[in-house]
Formats: structure tokens, C-alpha cells, sequence
């Protein structure tokens, strides 16, 4: 094995990501939402050995954010519950973490920490979570409790080309750092011996190893404590996707992972620099960085290009998306892998585009190039997903009496 051998994971999105990835010759339409759909491609994903699943999620169907979703009807336009879903798979699965995506705009922070506080108890220590902003007028609009105006295409131009964050992202971040720093709270808000369950003294906890975690902020206030016991790994692992020098501020304050998205011609290196400047205040473990590419793998069929044109030709449109895109062979892409992660890249979160197709791809074909070259593990290690991805097994509470 390599000095630093390689971390991986996958994000699901449904049929894939490529919008026509539900016309794919093998793709399972009628079957997108049903447990055994979504059973089964965890499962494959646990059989390469893979670090995590994260499980795509948003308040809106899938699509283009400044698109209306009624415009556009050959592509999946529905969604399951990203939570819900990591709950289903849990008592299927051993080793693989679980990462499902909730929102932090329109949710309350309360109910945010004990489903995860549940789930990391369901799947005994495999839990994480990606939060997400929800920044469109649309998604407001199912809730009825604020107002959100989306950019105008004019206010767009101008953030692309100056970089300018806008008030209304700057104080959406805010708010999902508020999140954020409340969950870890509410999740460290009962002792890990808290819970006495003496029969004989008729004493189920130890009340004042309970504490009010009294956070006051400027969109809400809660004090706590939690109506779940602190989770098995103490903390679950905290993610977020980051594009911008905002994002990496709020992933440096209060993730343990981030997501980031290379451009294949500059590599990782100058978003490592971002973030690096970011985490400057930051205190303890750094923060992990994770690339994400989206991936069309060759198959006994077609090439990963084959395949990739097929879809365009399908969709009327050339692919794009916020990650790079590989199609090739799988040698290829650990090449590119082993390059990145020389750079410094702690891992890399693989977007299949067609699901049923490329995550097998990456299971059977890329794991095994990357075991051969010592790159990558033969065998899961008994564990939490804390420990799987080399972050501290015990968190300290920060309310714990001596």
C-alpha cells in the first residue's frame, strides 16, 4: 500500500448525472424509486469498497437551478428524500458511510440533528451529512415562511466576472453556518454516559449530564438539549460542495470534508490554495478536501467517449457540469487520480452518469487498477466512517463534566 493511499467515494443522483442518463439502454426508469433500485447501487458501491455514498438532494426537482422546472420534461423531474433513503439502506449495509444531503435554509436545525443523531444509530457510526443552501425563489415558495429573489441574469454576469458575493448568499452561508454549529451542539448536548438505565433506582438518565445548548442567533434560537442521545461517532461527518471563496469559508468553519471541483486544465492546486486561506483560523483536524469529477467509463460495450456522445446525442445538448468531466478507461482515470492526489487532494468523490453503468465501472474496473498499484485498499477496516476516512474516532463533548 502507498504512503497516502487514496480515499473514494460516490454521489448518487438518481438515474446518473447526465440529464439523459434514464435513457441509457440498462438504466432501470421504472424502478428509481424503489428501495431495491437504490439497494442495489449501494451495495455495488460497497463491494469496490468505497468510503461513502452521498445521496443527492434538493427542495426543487432535478435540473438547471435557474431553469423552471416546468420546462423541461425529457429528464427525471421527481426526487426521494435523501434521509429517508439513507435510512432504508442502513440496516442493509456494513461498512460503506452514508451521506444524504439536507437542506439548511428551509429546515429546522432541531429536527436536522436528531435525524441524523437516528441515523448514525441505524447504521451503527456510518453516518454523515452533506448540508446544502436552498437559494431559489422556487424553493421558498413551497414553505411560504421568506421571501428569496433569484439573481437576475445581469447580477450573474457580474459575480462571474468580479467575484462580488451577493448580500442574499453571503446571508444564506451565514445561516447555514448558524445550522451547522447548532446541530454539533444539540448533538454534544447529552454526555456519552448520560444514560443510566437502572431499573433498581427507577433512574433512566443522569439529568445533569443534559445540557441547554441556548443558541441565540438572528434567524432562530434554540435551546436545546436534544431529544436523541449523542450519536454513536460523537460528531458525524459534516460535508459540503464548495465552488467559491464563501463556501470554502463556511466548509473551513464547521465541515470535516469538502467537496471542490477542479477544472482539468488547472487542476487541483489553485483551489488548494483557496482553501488553505480559508482554513487559516480554523483549530484541529484540517479540513479533508475531496475533488469531484463526474465519470463516463469505458465498458465491454462502448468507450466512456461512445457512451458520452450517445447521451448528448439523446439530450440535444453537449454534457456540462460544475465538475469536471472524465470519459476514458479506467487506467486512465486512476492516472489522473494518482496526479491529483499528488497535489495534495485527500480524495475523490466519483459522480457516475449513468448509475447502473459507471458505478459497476468504478467498482470492478477502477478499484482494481488503483489495488494493483497500491493505491487503494483490498478490505474494509472495522469501524466508524470517522475512522474509515482518518478522522479522529473520539470527538471530545464540549459540555462534559468531570
Amino acid at each position: 500500500m502507498a504512503p497516502n493511499p487514496l480515499h473514494l467515494g460516490v454521489a448518487l443522483d438518481g438515474a446518473g448525472w447526465h440529464p439523459a442518463a434514464w435513457r441509457a439502454p440498462d438504466s432501470r426508469p421504472t424502478e428509481l424509486f424503489s428501495a431495491a433500485y437504490w439497494t442495489d447501487l449501494v451495495t455495488t458501491a460497497q463491494r469496490g469498497l468505497l468510503d461513502f455514498v452521498t445521496i443527492e438532494d434538493s427542495l426543487r426537482v432535478p435540473g438547471d437551478a435557474h431553469t423552471p422546472t416546468a420546462d423541461a420534461v425529457d429528464r427525471v423531474r421527481a426526487r426521494l428524500d435523501a434521509h429517508l433513503i439513507a435510512a432504508r439502506l442502513a440496516p442493509v449495509t456494513r461498512h460503506i458511510g452514508l451521506i444524504p444531503t439536507v437542506t439548511t435554509t428551509h429546515t429546522e436545525p432541531f429536527h436536522v440533528a436528531t435525524a441524523l443523531a437516528t441515523l448514525d444509530y441505524t447504521s451503527r457510526g456510518r453516518a454523515g451529512w452533506q448540508a446544502r443552501v436552498s437559494a431559489t425563489a422556487e424553493e421558498a415558495a413551497h414553505f411560504g415562511r421568506r421571501e428569496i429573489t433569484d439573481p437576475s441574469p445581469a447580477e450573474i454576469a457580474e459575480v462571474l466576472a468580479t467575484g462580488t458575493v451577493p448580500p442574499r448568499a453571503r446571508e444564506l452561508f451565514g445561516e447555514a453556518a448558524d445550522v451547522v454549529e447548532v446541530v454539533r451542539r444539540l448533538w454534544d448536548s447529552w454526555e456519552d454516559d448520560a444514560e443510566i438505565r437502572d431499573v433498581a433506582t427507577r433512574r433512566f438518565i443522569d439529568r445533569d449530564k443534559l445540557h441547554y445548548v441556548d443558541f441565540e442567533g438572528s434567524h432562530f434560537s434554540v435551546r436545546g438539549p436534544s431529544i436523541t442521545p449523542r450519536p454513536p461517532q460523537g460528531q458525524p461527518v459534516v460535508t459540503a460542495l464548495a465552488h467559491a471563496p464563501l463556501v470554502y469559508e463556511f466548509a473551513a468553519a464547521g465541515a470535516d470534508l469538502v467537496f471542490v471541483t477542479p477544472t482539468r486544465a488547472d487542476g487541483p492546486a489553485p483551489i488548494l490554495e483557496q482553501i488553505a486561506t480559508a482554513s487559516a483560523t480554523r483549530t484541529g483536524e484540517p479540513l479533508r478536501v475531496y475533488a469531484d469529477l463526474v465519470v463516463f467509463l469505458d465498458t465491454e460495450e462502448s468507450t466512456g467517449r461512445q457512451r458520452l456522445d450517445r447521451l448528448d446525442e439523446l439530450a440535444g445538448a453537449e454534457f456540462s457540469s460544475d465538475a469536471a468531466v472524465f470519459a476514458g478507461s479506467a487506467e486512465d482515470l486512476a492516472d489522473l487520480l494518482a496526479e491529483w492526489g499528488a497535489h495534495g487532494v485527500d480524495g475523490f468523490r466519483l459522480r457516475p452518469g449513468v448509475a447502473v453503468d459507471d458505478l459497476p465501472a468504478i467498482a470492478d474496473r477502477l478499484v482494481p487498477v488503483l489495488q494493483s498499484r497500491g493505491l487503494f485498499r483490498t478490505g474494509y477496516p472495522d469501524g466508524s466512517l470517522r475512522e474509515l476516512l482518518g478522522l479522529p474516532a473520539t470527538v471530545p463533548n464540549r459540555y462534559a463534566t468531570v
